[in-house]
């Protein structure tokens, strides 16, 4: 499997159903890259082609990753289950990190290249010249195995 390119680690991990008393309920797992996928499609609603780029995947592939947690979180909501986000082999593309890329932030729509921000990542400057979110330069960092 190819390495995946996520954006956001999910801050919260786990959700149970409320009402439930008395059993632990039976336990979904979400990967990371299909939560990913559903915060690219649903909650920024970029169409397939444009989340699939910014995971570093073809639109096909992003496509089986966003049925499959669809089908998952479904399950989770219809049937009362503890819903899970962990697992998967992705690349976390953070700015907090410490890494040899170039200390500039690149648009992905015109190209145009600004100076990084220390403490502010790329994603929440927008370019000058067209308006798009902004990017860190130097791609994704090496694999974490979440």
């Amino acid at each position: 499997m190819n390495c995946r390119c996520v954006e956001d680690i999910p801050k919260v991990t786990c959700f149970l159903p409320d009402g439930m008393s008395g059993k632990d309920p039976e336990r979904i797992v979400l990967t990371i890259d299909e939560f990913e996928a559903i915060r690219l499609a649903d909650k920024e609603g970029l169409y397939h082609a444009a989340a699939a780029g910014r995971m570093n995947v073809s639109r096909q592939t992003f496509g089986r990753i966003l049925e499959a947690a669809h089908a998952k979180v479904a399950e989770a909501l219809v049937d009362g289950k503890k819903l899970c986000i962990e697992g998967g082999t992705v690349r976390q593309i953070c700015d907090s990190i410490p890494t040899g890329r170039p200390d500039l932030c690149i648009c992905p729509e015109c190209g145009h290249e600004t100076a990084h921000q220390k403490g502010k990542p790329c994603r929440f400057s927008i370019c000058e010249l067209c308006g798009a979110p902004l990017k860190r330069k130097g791609g994704c960092l090496p694999e974490l195995n979440l």
